[in-house]
């Protein structure tokens, strides 16, 4: 009877995580602090432009998300520099014009991500947490279109330069280049 148990642990492990590849604990604090300096640096360059512009958004909800790809997935093609400023920018500028076109929220939140995912495929530009900016846009009103560039294009530009920088410090090739 214990072998069955086993078998069917193992078996149906993937759904709690046995899917995932182990990562060596040098690799694991490597992540979290490029990610806590990443986006302390971002913030904090970011709150001081909006304290220079006088905007009142300086901060977009979805980078820690970026941040795990691009600190803890540095070679994953949707966290290279083309995939995080653009699909984000992108991905903002979408959900603003969905935003002005559609008044219903039930509507305009899925309508903003999937034609965001749809801009991101046309563009190459695929990165998950962009989608999650469309939604963003569209939950908190957002109808300037400045905000698609400050500051989630700023946003993102300076996680990805800090990610350069803290990945090749460290030993991880960032961005990655094609063979």
């Amino acid at each position: 009877m214990r072998p069955h148990y086993k078998n069917l642990l193992k078996h149906h492990s993937f759904y709690l995580g046995g899917d995932q590849t182990q990562v060596p604990w040098i690799e694991r604090i490597r992540s979290v602090i490029g990610a806590f300096i990443g986006l302390m640096l971002v913030l904090t360059t970011a709150k001081y432009l909006r304290e220079l512009s006088g905007l009142d958004e300086w901060l977009m909800a979805s980078l820690g998300a970026s941040a795990l790809l691009v600190f803890a997935l540095p070679g994953s093609p949707m966290a290279q520099p083309w995939a995080v400023i653009a699909g984000n920018t992108l991905s903002a500028l979408v959900g603003i014009a969905v935003i002005h076109l559609i008044h219903e929220p039930l509507l305009a939140m899925p309508l903003a991500a999937s034609l965001s995912i749809l801009g991101m495929f046309v563009l190459r530009c695929l990165h998950p947490p962009a989608a999650a900016v469309a939604l963003i846009v569209v939950l908190g009103h957002v109808m300037h279109y400045r905000y698609a560039f400050f500051p989630v294009m700023v946003d993102s530009i300076l996680l990805v330069m800090a990610g350069a920088v803290y990945s090749n410090l460290t030993g991880k090739r960032y961005p990655n280049k094609p063979n």
